[in-house]
């Protein structure tokens, strides 16, 4: 792999969307509306689906008693490649320093942050993701990407120097995660008959990328996205909400199934890379944000993928007599396709299967 992220191309740069929505505009120009929205594709809130939630610590707990919660969670891997985590053992006072801080850096002026903005065939930055032409539906967010890990990767640049405390912050709430990342593999590789330190070890000075989103109210909500449907082209990723206002929404059975989030609980994803390296006994899953008119959201992504130069490929005890469903490519191959086939369903891991 390279010495940076950056040889895998960049985002276009696109108008602000905080910017855009403090004009209270009457109209919303043509770029983010979504012609294709359909509100009979969602699943009321009030409704009894639910994605699944898990305790780590109950997960965890070597006794006899814990096989059917490992059960679930098997399930729960292969059924919905979503989930929440509660006791995951992240210190609070560390998520809600994260929270502040994020809160804080968008609430900056817009010049202070435009300074931390990405830089051409950059993904790192203060902007937006994978907008690769001028031509393109945009999502109604601004966001801000850093690479956390491998530490030799970071590039200070991008990391916001205001709020005074959001390095620290962010340092210490990104090594926490990875920890949490490392249980979640493990216990993976467990209920998939693989000793843990087969996929553990590919996890231990893991890939780390995070982003903090910014979804602004829009008075037309029902005609905007803040991120088009997608499913994650890495192998795990750990959600936080910075505030309570709901809008991230997950794809079952045809239907948007909105996603209740429990205050302090992590919601987990599987990525197209860990269904990728199961053959597709787990599955990565489209999911989407959409917009409040009157109230702002804020989350914080982690986007979690085996250490540099790991080939991308179904792992060959998980293969055995089935063939194997997915070609093989090199990792920076795959996120060169990742990228060029942008925020489109599972695009990418369609180009993938054999």
């Amino acid at each position: 792999m390279s010495d940076s992220l950056k040889d895998f191309g960049g985002s276009l740069p696109v108008p602000n969307v905080q910017e855009l929505a403090n004009k209270e505009l009457k109209d919303i120009p043509d770029r983010y509306v979504r012609s294709e929205l359909e509100s009979g594709d969602v699943v009321p809130i009030d409704n009894s689906i639910e994605i699944p939630v898990f305790d780590l610590s109950k997960l965890l707990d070597q006794q006899v008693g814990n096989s059917n919660e490992l059960a679930m969670f098997h399930s729960a891997c292969k059924d919905w490649g979503f989930f929440q985590l509660t006791n995951h053992g992240v210190p609070e006072e560390i998520i809600e320093k994260m929270k502040s801080d994020t809160m804080e850096f968008f609430n900056l002026p817009f010049e202070e942050k435009k300074a931390y903005g990405q830089m051409p065939n950059h993904m790192e930055g203060y902007g937006q993701a994978f907008v690769m032409s001028e031509e393109q539906k945009l999502d109604w967010s601004d966001m801000h990407f850093l690479i956390a890990n491998p530490l030799i990767n970071r590039d200070m640049r991008f990391w916001p120097k205001t709020p005074t405390s959001f390095r620290e912050t962010m340092d210490k709430y990104t090594k926490e995660l990875r920890k949490v990342t490392i249980s979640l593999i493990g216990l993976m590789a467990k209920n998939l008959g693989l000793e843990p330190e087969k996929l553990t070890t590919l996890f231990e000075d893991c890939i780390q990328g995070v982003r903090m989103n910014y979804y602004p109210p829009c008075p037309h909500a029902d005609k905007v996205l803040g991120i088009s449907p997608h499913s994650d082209g890495t192998a795990l990723t750990l959600l936080i909400q910075v505030n309570q206002v709901q809008g991230l929404q997950v794809k079952k059975n045809g239907k948007w199934v909105p996603i209740k989030p429990i205050p302090g609980a992590f919601v987990v994803n599987i990525g197209d890379v860990l269904e990728i390296m199961s053959n597709g006994i787990y599955k990565s899953n489209e999911h989407r944000a959409v917009i409040n008119s009157h109230k702002e959201r804020l989350s914080i992504a982690a986007f979690h993928d085996p250490e540099f130069g790991t080939i991308m490929g179904p792992l060959p005890d998980l293969v055995k007599g089935d063939r194997e469903k997915y070609r093989t490519v090199s990792q920076a191959d795959f996120f060169r396709l990742v990228i060029n086939n942008k925020l489109d369903g599972k695009s990418s891991l369609e180009v993938m299967k054999i």
